[in-house]
């Protein structure tokens, strides 16, 4: 079970610049029990932040992360390099300032080398896990992607473009700028640098890999240091992502050999311990890859077909490490999330994670693969970054970041199912006021994850977008819909809202809204509804396809598909779920589209979308809009500028749940109705 433990406080002596880079965060647990219980502020969701990316020291020592921070001066949310020691529990920020990213260890576990700009360029950075100045070790022209070290500390790999070639600027200077669409093309290459130089002096690198029709993503040096694998997508757009294949450089001839050459995407390369097979993340050939299962699959680096290893595992497998003691993978199992032991020969998966709720977010291992590294989260903790053998599977807390919850009014998590109309069954997270009353029926407020191959968990709080404890702070129920085509529940799952998008989806979200009526629970006057992305989408379907909500917003949201079709960057995904384009069976983008239904609408609708939103580009926000205005139903549009299909920064972030507050409070609750245009959340003026 998840043991939390105390952080350790760096000793006054200790001299002013090293109590500077090594100060820890300050536990709240003290300052927390002082606070009075209330319900959380909009601010105090988004001061939150996160953790992400532990990466455990080879000698597993050490547990470098990613921690994001909310900076309101500077209106960003910065993720910060720091450190835990897995023996003592000591925890430090090391680096502040700029943002961060891509955490990798020296073989010594000596530096901490990461992501950071220098002069808008990112270069790669290294740090002393015991504090100190940051160095930086790579001058490139262009922006580093991601970075390596070789097993003997000589040689830092990383991918890169070449920078800005000559005949584009000669282009430029002569026509001014302008791109030829799935043309113009900067693929990233693999380059080396001697560490030892770097150390002394930023260094350019020497590149390794060249040409056209060859983007390098991710990769990994073999244990002996003299090959990379890699694997490559045709070009760097997210619509060529299906051509992603294997490949092998030799680092003594720069002579590249492809491995692995198949239909449907092959990414993420991981060495046998041994350097003689690859595993690696794999569609196994399944043209609709985007609903498929993702495999991991091995490979004789020496040639010979790809075997898929994790067929006994009806989810989607991600390969996190293969070490000397296991080849591991992760994998959502309904609202939990665990790692597993995959056995090459025998082609058996074997849990090793507990207890059957913990929801496992990422992992590392310590060079020998005795010591993981995780970050992890309940039904009441915040993500925390735990440690534990992996012999044992103990973890043990290195963080307290859910002390940060002490004093806070949050509502209870609970896992429900219900039967759609279909007679599928369908699970939800029910979140209800911690003085529920049985026989009194509440208010009830469907949020809608995106995906559509997301899926909610029983966690700690909500604090993007849809603040559900503010709600049910004021006595309602929220309810989160895993709905058909959801993630952790197996590919059949996953495949039910093919060619049935937004239909059986509206099926699932309503009959779980008639399950708790039935039960006495739902006031089914007070309803409302609310999701972003492919959440913002069944959102749309049901402002136009039924009456039966009381207010909806729709975030991000797809209105048309044709729409959406013709204009996303991930074009691919259509395709595979609707199985063809506008034009060939236009039928089928009537049915699933929400704007076939607008002559019915009546529901009040708010419209949240960034303005440069390319994965569901803003013509679908502008096409709903006017929609809805045009059959007279109350319908606000706000765009929030200079974002795409996410809010990145702390005061956008601020509005969007102020907006969503003031909406649903008027609907629902029936507080005066907000002045969008002035500061949100405020009534409107009499």
């Amino acid at each position: 079970m998840l043991m939390p433990t105390g952080r350790f406080v760096v000793s006054g002596a200790a001299a002013a610049l090293v109590a500077f880079l090594l100060a820890p965060l300050p536990s709240r647990a003290q300052t927390a029990a002082a606070v009075a219980p209330h319900v959380p502020t909009v601010d105090e969701l988004v001061e939150l932040g996160s953790v992400a990316a532990p990466t455990v020291s080879p000698d597993g020592r050490w547990i470098a992360y990613e921690e994001t921070l909310t900076d309101w001066e500077k209106d960003a949310f910065v993720a910060q390099v720091f450190v835990a020691d897995t023996k003592t529990g000591t925890v430090a920020q090391l680096t502040r300032g700029r943002q961060i990213g891509d955490l990798e260890w020296s073989p010594d576990s000596r530096w901490i080398t990461f992501l950071r700009s220098v002069d808008d360029k990112a270069q790669i950075h290294a740090i002393r896990p015991d504090g100190g100045e940051a160095i930086v070790l790579t001058r490139h022209d262009a922006g580093i992607t991601n970075h390596e070290w070789s097993p003997d500390g000589r040689t830092i790999v990383f991918a890169a473009p070449e920078g800005e070639p000559a005949a584009d600027k000669a282009r430029k200077d002569a026509y001014g700028e302008f791109t030829v669409v799935r043309r113009d093309y900067q693929p990233a290459h693999l380059w080396t640098v001697d560490a030892v130089e770097a150390m002394k002096a930023p260094a350019k690198g020497r590149q390794r890999t060249r040409g056209a029709g060859r983007h390098v993503q991710a990769f990994e040096v073999s244990p002996d240091g003299t090959r990379v694998a890699f694997g490559a997508t045709r070009t760097p757009d997210l619509i060529d992502g299906a051509s992603s294949d294997i490949h092998v450089l030799d680092l003594a001839t720069d002579a590249v050999r492809a491995v692995v050459s198949q239909p449907g995407p092959d990414t993420n390369p991981r060495w046998s311990p041994d350097g003689t097979r690859l595993a690696f993340g794999s569609a196994m050939g399944a043209p609709k890859y985007f609903h498929a299962n993702s495999r991991v699959a091995i490979v004789n680096v020496a040639g010979g077909p790809a075997t898929s290893v994790t067929d006994a595992l009806d989810e989607d497998a991600s390969l996190v490490a293969w070490t000397p003691t296991g080849l591991y993978v992760a994998a959502l199992q309904k609202t939990a999330s665990h790692l597993f032991r995959v056995d090459p020969q025998a082609r058996t998966v074997t849990r090793v994670s507990s207890p059957d709720g913990l929801i496992m977010q990422s992992g590392s291992f310590s060079a020998d693969g005795r010591t993981l590294g995780l970050i992890a989260s309940s039904g009441t903790t915040l993500p925390e970054v735990y440690v534990t053998d992996i012999a044992t599977f103990s973890p043990r807390a290195l963080t307290t970041r859910s002390t940060r919850l002490a004093g806070w009014t949050l509502g209870t998590r609970e896992v429900i199912s219900w039967k759609s109309q279909d007679g599928e069954t369908i699970e939800g997270i029910l979140v209800k006021p911690r003085d529920f009353q049985p026989g009194r029926k509440y208010p009830l407020l469907c949020v809608i994850h995106g995906g559509p191959t997301g899926v909610d968990r029983p966690q700690a709080i909500d604090a993007r977008y849809y603040p559900s404890d503010l709600w049910v702070a004021r006595g309602a129920l929220v309810l989160k819909v895993n709905y058909r085509g959801s993630a952790g529940y197996g590919q059949r799952f996953r495949q039910l809202n093919v060619r049935n998008l937004g239909v059986g989806d509206a099926w699932d979200v309503l009959s779980g809204i008639d399950s708790l009526i039935a039960k006495g629970m739902v006031d089914p006057n007070r309803l409302g509804c609310m999701g972003w992305s492919q959440g913002g989408y069944i959102s749309a379907f049901l402002t136009t396809s039924t009456t039966r909500f009381r207010a909806i917003s729709v975030g991000a949201g797809i209105s048309n598909w044709a729409t959406y079709y013709y204009n996303t960057d991930i074009t691919p995904f259509t395709i595979q779920y609707l199985d063809a384009d506008p034009a060939t069976d236009p039928d089928i983008y009537k049915k699933t589209s929400p704007m076939s239904y607008v002559m019915g609408a009546k529901t009040p609708t708010l419209i949240q979308h960034g303005e440069f939103d390319k994965r569901v580009p803003i013509a679908n926000a502008y096409e709903l809009r006017q929609g809805l205005e045009d059959r007279g139903v109350p319908v606000e549009m706000i765009v929030y500028k200079g974002f795409g299909h996410g809010i990145t920064k702390p005061k956008s972030m601020r509005a969007v749940i102020q907006h969503n507050l003031g909406w649903f409070n008027h609907h629902i609750f029936g507080d005066p109705p907000p002045d969008l245009t002035k500061a949100p959340g405020k009534p409107a003026a009499p």
